[in-house]
């Protein structure tokens, strides 16, 4: 909330928070003075952060929040239409003139201190990146898991721009006992301790030599929005969202996988191998998630569309698979029983989501679903269902479908 609307409500009447609620304060007269009613007190997500008002927000501490399929239709993700996934507090005051990023570690050669000058008199790249949260699609798992319950739209593919992260390494030099690169933000932990971190994951030294993994200080061609990470962050595509830390002000080169907050315990890990619905899992028995799955999503038209006479309709959407491409995308409008193929676009760059597009007809009117499913470079494919269970809700790569009415 901006502190002049804030010193406006503090000066308000109680017949003025009735008019602005919109109904009766029971109880109003006990109202301490200076209290400010819980629902005026509370900050517009969507104007706050520049949002599309169709975003969906699950949390707002820390802020959380995603798109809907039909407004990620943008070949290229708009900051307006970005999903949001913080684990901690967004850094207020941030001078970028001023910011620094020290990269050092026990597999550093050099510590080096550089500013965003710095930064960027090094060879400047840019790719579309394929960013999404390793719970995306959470809210299916049975029993379900905890935390942030995302339907679908929890992904992006944005352009960024910024310097490739082996650039830097090559600079500071890189010991031959070189694992890992851990990265740490300028987000606060909730409970306001400046010793903690909310998060501190990172990569392997190989997915951080990959061209495409980026110190980034662009998106879409302007600064990174606040919320997005300015004025710093990693971005390393395929992977999930969690890798790519923001407001990045140190990078840690690792003779051993990362120990940072979320590196641990069953925090963006899955099962080592399958395990019924609802078991236990113990912490040394989970695998750290590298490689995002194959998937795809229907972008237009939006589920619940009409088609009234019409028999036919132009279907399209993305699809991507991590670190692997996508070699196939099919549709079915009888539940699975049959699929027809689509055309699928080649990516923009490597780690790109691919765009793919169909003309679906309908042989009478009626209900129908139109599900979408992909297959990856390697023969990978999207389960219809929803896949192997897990203690966090991680990785459901389920076909995504739309409802549509003929007639």
């Amino acid at each position: 909330m901006s502190s002049s609307r804030r010193q406006f409500i503090k000066k308000s009447t109680l017949a003025a928070f009735s008019g602005i609620i919109g109904a009766p304060i029971v109880f109003g007269k006990w109202l301490p003075k200076d209290y400010i009613p819980l629902i005026l007190d509370q900050e517009d997500f969507h104007q706050k952060f520049r949002k599309d008002p169709a975003m969906v927000v699950l949390n707002d501490r820390p802020w959380n929040a995603e798109a809907q399929a039909h407004i990620l239709d943008d070949k290229i993700t708009p900051a307006s239409r970005m999903f949001v996934r913080n684990n901690g507090l967004i850094p207020q005051d941030i001078k970028a003139d001023q910011w620094t990023l020290t990269i050092n570690g026990e597999s550093a050669l050099t510590t080096k201190t550089y500013t965003l000058a710095n930064l960027k008199s090094f060879p400047k790249h840019t790719y579309q990146l394929t960013l999404e949260c390793g719970g995306n699609g959470r809210n299916e798992f049975d029993p379900p898991a905890k935390g942030n319950q995302w339907t679908i739209g929890a992904v992006s593919c944005a352009n960024w721009g910024g310097v490739r992260l082996s650039d830097l390494l090559k600079d500071v030099g890189v010991k031959e006992d070189a694992i890992y690169v851990g990265y740490y933000g300028k987000d606060m932990h909730l409970s306001g301790s400046p010793d903690k971190n909310p998060i501190s994951r990172g990569v392997p030294i190989s997915k951080a030599m990959m061209e495409e993994t980026l110190i980034a200080y662009e998106m879409n061609g302007e600064d990174i929005p606040l919320v997005h990470g300015f004025p710093l962050r990693l971005v390393a595509g395929g992977w999930p969202a969690s890798a790519s830390g923001k407001w990045l002000h140190r990078l840690s080169i690792r003779n051993k996988v990362h120990d940072g907050e979320k590196m641990e315990g069953s925090s963006y890990r899955v099962p080592c191998e399958p395990v019924a619905p609802g078991e236990k899992v113990l912490d040394e028995n989970m695998c750290i998630i590298e490689s995002m799955p194959v998937k795809s999503l229907i972008t237009y038209p939006k589920s619940g569309a009409i088609l009234g006479t019409k028999k036919s309709l132009a279907i399209r959407g993305h699809a991507w698979a991590g670190e692997l491409s996508i070699k196939e995308v099919h549709y079915s409008i009888d539940y699975g029983a049959t699929w027809k193929k689509c055309h699928v676009q080649a990516p923009a760059n490597r780690l790109a989501w691919q765009h793919w597009s169909a003309n679906v007809s309908f042989p009478k009117d009626g209900y129908y679903e139109v599900w979408a499913r992909a297959t990856d470079s390697k023969g990978n494919m999207q389960p219809m269902l929803v896949p192997g269970w897990n203690p966090k809700g991680y990785l459901n790569n389920a076909c995504h479908r739309i409802a549509i009415k003929v007639g």
